[in-house]
């Protein structure tokens, strides 16, 4: 699932909030907003900063495919 998508569903989820309106929470014009989502670049800090927006925290874990275990816990940036 490619970040545009998770960015559709969340929106359904957090009260199905339109791309319009979360671009405005972010202080982007819609048009510029759905042009990073047609583009899919969006930076780790841009999904951080959307994630807050709709009143959530985004996650990002490294976890070794051989043992499960979680090697980074969330990266910095």
């Amino acid at each position: 699932m490619n970040p545009a998508e998770m960015i559709r569903i969340l929106l359904v989820k957090r009260g199905n909030v339109s791309e319009a309106e979360l671009a405005r929470r972010l202080g982007q014009s819609p048009q510029n907003f759905n042009k990073k989502m047609k583009r899919e670049s969006f930076t780790l800090a841009d999904l951080d900063t959307i994630a807050g927006c709709l009143g959530c925290r985004l996650s990002v874990q490294f976890v070794d495919t051989d043992t499960g275990a979680v090697l980074v816990d969330r990266i910095p940036y």
